[in-house]
């Protein structure tokens, strides 16, 4: 669906080239739509060279193994979404560790997915009944019997055969940033 009035002032919206770029644009303020754009985290639980994975009982994805996840809501950090996400679909409590993944998927609405590597932190993987109707922890041997969902598979990859730390918390950057989420090497 396109908009057809300024989210800022109502007015109606048109077509007009910006930085080289047809985009839609209010004829009246200053507002520009740059696009349209959701942002996924994923987490990547390993415990006892198992990964935690739920099994989708909505779409998209009904019936596939995916590790836990969903989309961050627009004032919560992403840290504690994905935390928030791994305790509601499995029961699992863990925290953040590292981000170790990135997934650009340019699209109508372009999605960007971020996968962190979390740290066990306690619980028994139980579903939630909802969005999820399993939840365990599995081996890569056990994963081969299993309907795993592509992508996920190739997290369970990243998770497990990693060749990098990734990106850590910086929780004591050089300057003062107060509600940013800063991540470095």
């Amino acid at each position: 669906m396109e908009a057809k009035f300024c989210s800022s002032c109502g007015s109606e919206l048109e077509a007009r080239e910006i930085d080289g770029t047809n985009r839609t644009a209010c004829i009246r303020c200053s507002f520009v739509h740059w696009g349209n754009y959701s942002i996924g985290v994923g987490a990547l639980v390993v415990k006892d060279d198992k990964v935690l994975l739920v099994r989708r009982a909505q779409e998209p994805g009904k019936g596939y193994w995916t590790n836990p996840g969903g989309y961050i809501e627009q004032l919560e950090p992403i840290a504690e979404t994905i935390e928030r996400e791994v305790l509601e679909e499995s029961g699992i409590q863990a925290v953040v560790k590292n981000i170790v993944a990135l997934r650009d998927q340019p699209r109508s609405i372009h999605n960007v997915y971020i996968a962190f590597s979390m740290d066990y932190v306690g619980g028994e993987p139980v579903p939630d009944g909802f969005e999820v109707d399993a939840a365990g922890f599995y081996s890569l041997q056990e994963m081969e019997t299993m309907n795993v969902a592509g992508f996920t598979r190739w997290l369970v990859d990243v998770a497990l055969h990693g060749r990098s730390e990734g990106l850590t918390v910086d929780d004591r950057p050089i300057v003062d940033l107060p509600g940013h989420g800063l991540f470095r090497v």
